[in-house]
């Protein structure tokens, strides 16, 4: 513990001299003269002890006062705290058959607005961001940030990744993200339209291998119905409709569980159920170079003040 204005505690030692003064001049009086009777013994009642403390509480209420204008420091602060969280990442598919507008605008935009809900109601949670078509990309690592992961969920765009969907590559890529993760609970949430047909990483084998690193996988397969309207791009091309069967067999080895969305308002109940099944709790350490402490003594000094007058004015009130 340092004082950013050491000197201040100076005022310590005048606080003697302050008690002899009061004293001096009759402050610390009962305020009810009592004649002396030597051989006679007095019962003093528990309203003048009260009376006599005054002076007592007054001088710790100066000291606590003279500390917290001196600004007490801590340094070098370590604190950890332990918040309900997980470990998340986030796998969305890019591939440019997610230009079908049978979501509003299209299948992409619906589940880009519905991952930045997702990703702003879970605070306590360190959240990373792969993005895939013919290949998979890290997007955002794992972090706290939620304005930094919104803006790179909201800058993503289709026809900016090779062709194809790489779901095998998508998990694993998410895996990577999370293998060394202390946390208890770890979880890729991987949504997509279409079917695994680039890469050279398995689904199926990247799911167990999810499996023996304890990583939850919660799959999404969007699309409303086959033959769904189609945004023309001279770039985009066609997807097979969703794997279900893969999709389901990935998140059941793993513990977790495949969902169909139709339409936007299901996607958004996947993801908030999701959310109410994923809980957990996660430790934050906090470095501080220097921490403030004056709150403390000055929060202690306003309840002696208060007190203090408190009793001044009801159990220890002079009689006129």
């Amino acid at each position: 513990m340092t004082f950013a204005y050491p000197w201040v505690l100076w005022g310590l030692a005048a606080l003697p001299l302050w008690a002899v003064w009061r004293w001096w001049h009759g402050a610390t009086d009962a305020g009810v003269g009592v004649p002396t009777l030597a051989d006679m013994p007095v019962r003093v009642s528990w309203r003048v002890w009260i009376r006599r403390a005054l002076p007592l509480v007054r001088g710790a209420a100066l000291a606590l006062i003279i500390v917290a204008l001196a600004r007490p420091q801590q340094h070098d602060v370590v604190q950890v705290d332990t918040t309900e969280g997980i470990d998340l990442v986030l796998a969305l598919d890019a591939s440019t058959s997610m230009r079908t507008a049978d979501f509003p605008p299209n299948r992409f935009e619906a589940a880009r607005s519905v991952a930045i809900d997702f990703v702003e109601g879970r605070p306590n949670d360190r959240m990373g961001l792969v993005v895939f078509a013919g290949r998979a990309f890290t997007q955002a690592p794992l972090t706290t940030d939620r304005a930094f992961l919104a803006d790179a969920i909201e800058a993503l765009r289709l026809g900016q990744f090779e062709r194809g969907t790489a779901i095998g590559a998508a998990l694993a890529t998410s895996i990577n993200r999370l293998r060394d993760s202390e946390v208890p609970s770890r979880v890729v949430v991987l949504l997509t339209d279409g079917q695994n047909n680039r890469g050279s990483i398995d689904p199926l084998t990247a799911a167990e291998i999810a499996r023996a690193l304890g990583i939850r996988v919660y799959t999404i397969g969007v699309g409303a119905f086959e033959d769904a309207p189609f945004e023309p791009d001279a770039d985009a091309e066609s997807d097979d409709e969703v794997d279900e069967s893969t999709l389901t067999a990935m998140a059941e080895r793993t513990g977790g569980q495949y969902f169909r969305a139709s339409d936007t308002d299901a996607l958004r109940t996947i993801y908030d159920q999701i959310s109410a099944m994923e809980q957990g709790e996660i430790e934050t350490t906090t470095y501080t170079d220097v921490s403030e402490r004056y709150a403390g003594f000055a929060g202690a000094a306003l309840l002696l003040v208060l007190l203090h007058t408190l009793l001044r004015t009801t159990v220890a009130r002079r009689v006129p």
